[in-house]
Parts: C-alpha cells; structure tokens; sequence
C-alpha cells in the first residue's frame, strides 16, 4: 500500500518539476507603443523620436534611402553582422538581409516592451518570437541601445550573435 502513495507522490513531483524547468512567462508588448517614445524631457524626446523613426522608417519600412535621416555617417555599429558606417549599415539591410521599402505606417508594428533613455541613450526592448530545438515557439525579449549624437544615432548595440 505504501508503493502506490510514493509513485503518486513521485509522479506529482516528477510533473512540478518539469513545468518549473520549462515554464515562461511570455515576453508581451506594452499596450501604448507610441506612449513609450515620449518624455517631458526635451532632450530624452527628441533622442526617442530618432529612434522612433529608425524602427518605423528604416526597420519596419526598409526605406533605408532615409538613413541619413536617421544615422551618422560613421555610425558605430556593435551588432557582429553588420559593418560600422552608415554604408555598411544600409548594406547589410539592402544587400545582404535584401530588404525591399514598403509603405511607411503611421504608427509602429514592432512589439515593443519598454524604451529607456538616459542622457545620450536610448534603448528598446522589443518582443522576440523564436522555436526551441523541438519547433516549439517561445518568446523572449530584444534590445537594441543607440547612442544619439546631434539628432542622429552614432552608436548601436544589440543583442544579436554571429551568423
């Protein structure tokens, strides 16, 4: 009589424990996107609708003929895929990702979750939709930090690993 107690036991352990290895939170988008590019502060606004526009004008629309809009000319990029410069930067999306323009919305697409400024920085953290190993989908979050510089992003980080 005591076996089938400690299997029942062990099967409801078992089964906890696995759902706390595998279990997430999924990774969800604020419900005012545009509400998160705002800021009482002159400064911190004008640097988040820099950014605002990189993700809607060049990201999300692939119209990186606006780049220089958007991005100094020696724009330091840290992503290990992409090239510093502004050249190489409109080269990867153009050339290499093939990026074709597409209307520009009025409002944003991406799933964001926050946006962060301080001082000279400005950092977006976006919804992630990925599969595991199995196919299984999974969210998890995106950053990408930009360094603004006289109305222009000169500087870019983010969380992407070598292709």
């Amino acid at each position: 009589m005591r076996v089938f107690p400690r299997f029942l036991i062990s099967i409801v352990f078992g089964f906890a424990m696995v759902c706390l290895l595998h279990g997430q939170e999924p990774v969800v988008s604020a419900s005012n996107t545009e509400g998160l590019f705002k800021s009482s502060d002159p400064t911190l606004q004008a640097n988040k609708m820099v950014v605002y526009g990189i993700y809607r004008d060049l990201l999300e629309a692939g119209h990186w003929e606006l780049a220089d809009k958007y991005l100094t000319e020696r724009y330091l990029q840290h992503n290990p895929n992409a090239a510093s410069g502004r050249a190489g930067v409109v080269a990867y999306f153009t050339q290499v990702l093939k990026v074709k323009p597409k209307p520009i919305a009025n409002t944003l697409k991406s799933e964001i979750v926050a946006v962060l400024a301080e001082n000279d920085l400005v950092t977006v953290l976006s919804v992630s939709h990925l599969k595991d190993k199995n196919g299984a989908p999974y969210t998890t979050t995106w950053s990408d930090t930009w360094r603004i510089k006289d109305g222009k992003a000169d500087e870019h980080w983010d969380s992407a690993l070598k292709q």
